[in-house]
């Protein structure tokens, strides 16, 4: 059987370039030359979807603007003299002070350096080299003249790479931390290390051979640790699950709350372990609380594109909310690229036909992009050449690999994400400590081919959503159609949506805003549960439909700043919208119990 199926999906994988290639002939479609997708799904699989010729073009334009910037040159050669002339003053505060540097000379806010060893000689010398010559090389990647800000950018993010690759924290030789381990330990520690080098390789042949793992194999497993929360499948289809919650109180609030999760993304990082599960505390609250599971996509889903998501997946989910709740007005939630569905579904709602039955209460975008001018770094990744590699990269299979979005997103943390992460790994031996998020984040998804594409050129290329122009099932839909208050929460230390990129839905929408500036990154910053000491969060006044929108960094200076979780806020916030309650909406027939079978796809 498992021989057939292999054979099946072979036939089904080889049709694809046949079918392009009809096409092609035929002049049916825009389709490239199956010739060029085919090189070009040979590059991206080498580069991992990077475009070799993206990073030349850019090198290009970053070097033959510092050639003809003899100014900028005169800089960083003043910058480099200073440096030089650093060491001699350097070494004889090192003779003076026993072979020690100050905290201030040593720059332990470097979290590779923050090891009292690295203060010895000669590591002191060493970590200082590496700090200057970060510091070289950024300001020799900045500031040229008449290059591009997207090259610089990528010059400066490949300068980082390189950096962080050779720091000297990576190495034996140069790394006193693990010279002492390995003293101590007589050892031990390397050949800890050796076996999780080995564990790692085992994982990585694994999910080159398609037998990644399964969810079973993770530390917290849905619907055993983790997505426990009591509820029913109450509604499905080819692309979603939708999970009705059980009542925690003996009434609700008359309002239920339907959250859209990213599809890029596992649901239930907002049902995660009891203690910060978002779903548990909304019920808690006297919520009647739904969430949409995505199904995990294969090559038969390569032709779902972003319209299919919001019909078949905001729409279908609406619909059968509203219908459960006897038409009650529903409050929407989205998250990330959920939260971007969520407001291209909204804008287009006037045009649905059956939106004279739905009414809905408000809109909560949880770290989610509206407008695309400002999208963090991973605009490093988004341009035509790149989108053109991605495109063959996705071609043959029908999907984007969970794997391959996962090296992307490591990329853009690398320091922490890998060169740190191997050296505690594989020098020092240690362990690596899981916790309920982590383990979520290992459990990866997929995106289909057509859905991608156009999220990516439509989105992130194009800004068409924020411009006016993007179309929904062939109209075009304008964010100031939508007519319901928007709370919308960003998070300090995001760098998936930056939270200044965020905050501009103020500028393209007609109706009241709430905004959150939480503490935290992109994950760690929504999943802020109350009782976590580590959370807080700034808050400012409501702006209404007219007012002059301040600037982020106005807004934030006369923002004040509240320690606790966002939550409470919000789940006040969403109260006040509607305060009747009625006795609890008990479940009743199911398709599954929670979490669903799509999960676990």
């Amino acid at each position: 059987m498992k021989t057939a199926n292999k054979h099946l999906q072979t036939h089904q994988e080889s049709a694809f370039p046949v079918a392009d290639m009809i096409c092609y002939l035929t002049g049916c479609s825009d389709t490239p030359h199956p010739l060029d997708l085919a090189m070009h799904h040979r590059i991206s699989r080498l580069t991992g979807g990077l475009s070799p010729a993206s990073l030349l073009l850019a090198w290009l334009d970053w070097h033959l603007h510092l050639s003809f910037s003899p100014g900028k040159q005169a800089e960083l050669l003043r910058l480099l003299e200073n440096q030089l002339y650093e060491w001699p003053l350097l070494l004889s505060q090192i003779v003076g002070n026993q072979g020690m540097l100050t905290d201030e000379q040593i720059q332990t806010s470097d979290t590779r350096f923050k090891n009292e060893s690295w203060s010895n000689w000669p590591y002191n010398l060493i970590s200082r080299q590496f700090l200057q010559a970060q510091s070289f090389w950024d300001s020799a990647t900045t500031g040229v003249r008449g290059v591009s800000s997207h090259h610089e950018n990528v010059v400066n993010f490949a300068a980082r790479q390189w950096l962080d690759m050779i720091a000297p924290a990576n190495f034996y030789p140069t790394n006193p931390e693990v010279q002492r381990k390995t003293f101590e330990e007589f050892g031990a520690n390397l050949w800890r290390g050796l076996q999780n080098w080995g564990s790692d390789v085992r994982k990585g042949v694994a999910q080159q051979m398609h037998k990644s793992e399964t969810n079973e194999d993770l530390p917290f497993r849905p619907g055993r640790e983790v997505a426990i929360s009591e509820g029913k499948v109450v509604f499905s289809n080819h692309l979603i699950e939708l999970i009705q919650y059980a009542p925690a109180t003996e009434t609700v609030y008359s309002q239920p709350v339907l959250i859209v999760p990213s599809w890029i993304m596992k649901y239930y990082i907002l049902d995660l372990s009891p203690h910060n599960s978002m779903v548990k505390f909304l019920t808690a609250q006297g919520f009647t609380v739904f969430i949409i599971s995505w199904r995990n996509p294969d090559s038969q889903d390569r032709d779902l594109g972003m319209d299919d998501y919001v019909q078949s997946g905001f729409y279908a989910a609406l619909k059968e909310v509203s219908k459960r709740c006897d038409g009650a007005s529903v409050h929407t939630a989205g998250y990330c690229l959920g939260g971007t569905l969520l407001a291209i579904g909204m804008a287009g709602l006037p045009n649905l036909e059956e939106s004279g039955e739905i009414t809905v209460a408000s809109m909560t975008l949880l770290a989610a992009q509206t407008d695309f001018t400002e999208p963090g770094e991973l605009g490093l990744f988004i341009d035509e050449s790149q989108l053109a590699m991605l495109d063959a990269l996705m071609w043959k299979q029908g999907y984007l690999d969970g794997q391959q979005m996962a090296g992307s997103f490591q990329l853009l943390n690398s320091k922490d994400l890998v060169w740190s992460r191997n050296m505690r790994r594989y020098l020092l031996g240690e362990a690596e400590k899981s916790n309920d998020l982590m383990s979520w984040n290992s459990d990866t998804t997929r995106m289909p081919y057509r859905m991608h594409s156009e999220y990516l050129n439509h989105l992130f290329l194009h800004n068409d959503l924020a411009q006016g122009r993007y179309q929904l099932n062939g109209r075009t839909v304008s964010l100031k159609a939508i007519n319901t208050p928007l709370f919308v929460v960003g998070t300090e230390k995001d760098h998936v949506s930056p939270w200044r990129s965020v905050y501009k839905i103020h500028s393209l929408s007609d109706v009241t805003v709430d905004f959150i500036l939480a503490s935290g990154g992109h994950n760690a910053g929504i999943v802020a549960a109350p009782g976590n000491p580590k959370c807080s969060f700034y808050t400012s006044k409501t702006l209404m439909p007219g007012e002059a929108v301040p600037s982020p960094d106005e807004w934030l200076n006369a923002a004040q700043k509240s320690n606790g979780s966002w939550w409470l806020h919000w789940s006040s916030w969403l109260a006040n919208q509607n305060s009747d309650r009625v006795p609890a909406r008990q479940l009743a027939e199911k398709l599954a119990s929670a979490p669903g079978t799509y999960i676990f796809q």
